[in-house]
């Protein structure tokens, strides 16, 4: 099947186009829809300025793409119904404008209003010490920041593809490094693609140890959602097999875990832990569905590349930013020291490649948000899940 690929940046060999615009009109003819685009445009003014913007439409599902914030997903839309969330970073921040030292540790906070960014590669999780070797193999302590340094690394190589192979399948892949000597070497690989047509994305991505050494890696996917999805009465629905408080501020409301409230001046944020029931194959999925249910996302990946879950809950007033992130990860977000303890930090030889795939998916109606929560029920099997009342040892270090 022909596929129309374009390649708008390339650092290597010196590319990058400024504008950039695809379309039926002069792309492939796709079966699932004759709507669908692809359009690259770079902002300016502010600390906007120099940040690449990728919209890519497949006819129905739509979503802005950063590559210069780590192939970050700023926010979409499905059938008019926006995605993402309304943080009080109200536009996207070029890294050079993000010191991730301020405020002892979370100036990551000062570009994040994406949709789905991810954490990691080398950290994730709080600001914090770590122990590692340095360059003259002595052990030194360092510093690490706020959910690490991925979300705020651009991407030096980025393609657009379309396809009209079935329904037709349109996809961005970037390749973003973070890497350093004497330090963490690692390249990402991420490819987004969607059918047209279709109520679904998926993000396949490739993390890569480049160095002559072993390495570590932590990878979380802080997805993030406000209105309509989330409101007085949404819920998380998933299959549950172990659940707990990760502080003594989440445990006060262990017995709504599940369930979120109206935008509340003063809230503070609180996060729960999750040990999730998958298929035989190791797939798993959840859900977030408004309070009617006739709206939802569900979040499907594999327990074997992304084995723990997050939830935070920061229900604060609307101008503050309403929103809920929900987070499947290869461990949780707490210091890299204690995750390394509980063995859940990934260990990658030289030239080793760790892949995760996550698909999103969009319900805009209560037949179909109905239809996802069976398939979650028919992983749990009827079994109720262990609700730990206070932090337990082996999540949380509190």
């Amino acid at each position: 099947m022909p596929t129309h690929t374009v390649t708008l940046t390339n650092v290597a060999e010196r590319l990058w186009l400024d504008e950039f615009s695809l379309a039926p009109a002069d792309g492939p003819k796709l079966a699932g829809s004759s709507q669908w685009s692809i359009k690259k445009t770079t902002l300016r003014g502010g600390v906007t300025s120099g940040v690449d913007v990728i919209e890519l439409d497949n006819g129905a599902l739509s979503v802005a793409v950063l590559p210069t914030r780590g192939m970050g997903l700023w926010k979409g839309q499905y059938r008019g119904i926006p995605i993402g969330w309304k943080s009080p970073v109200t536009q996207p921040v070029n890294p050079c404008y993000v010191n991730l030292t301020d405020r002892s540790g979370l100036g990551w906070l000062v570009g994040f209003n994406e949709f789905v960014c991810r954490c990691g590669l080398a950290s994730n999780g709080g600001p914090g010490n770590d122990v590692v070797l340095g360059n003259n193999g002595d052990p030194i302590e360092t510093p690490l920041t706020l959910h690490g340094k991925i979300a705020n690394t651009p991407a030096h190589r980025v393609d657009v593809s379309v396809s009209d192979e079935g329904p037709g399948v349109l996809s961005i892949t970037g390749d973003v490094d973070e890497t350093m000597l004497f330090g963490p070497c690692l390249r990402l690989s991420s490819t987004l693609k969607t059918e047209a047509g279709s109520n679904r994305l998926t993000i396949i991505d490739r993390v890569t140890n480049v160095s002559g050494q072993k390495g570590e890696l932590e990878l979380l996917y802080h997805t993030n959602l406000g209105p309509p999805f989330l409101e007085e009465g949404s819920r998380f629905i998933a299959p549950v097999a172990d659940v707990a408080p990760t502080n003594a501020e989440a445990a006060k409301d262990i017995d709504t875990w599940p369930v979120y409230k109206a935008p509340t001046a003063g809230y503070i944020e609180q996060c729960y832990f999750f040990d999730l029931h998958a298929d035989d194959a190791g797939e798993t999925l959840v859900l977030l569905k408004n309070a009617k249910g006739d709206k939802g996302i569900s979040l499907h990946f594999n327990r074997r590349q992304l084995p723990w879950f997050t939830i935070w809950k920061n229900t604060q007033a609307e101008a503050d930013g309403y929103v809920t992130g929900l987070e499947p990860g290869t461990d949780f977000p707490n210091p890299k020291s204690f995750e390394r303890k509980q063995g859940r930090v990934v260990e990658l030889p030289p030239g080793a490649i760790y892949e995760t795939r996550l698909e999103i998916a969009v319900h805009d109606t209560a037949a179909a948000v109905s239809t996802i929560e069976k398939q979650i029920q028919s992983l749990s099997r009827g079994r109720q899940p262990k609700v730990h009342r206070d932090p337990i040892a082996k999540y949380s270090p509190q």
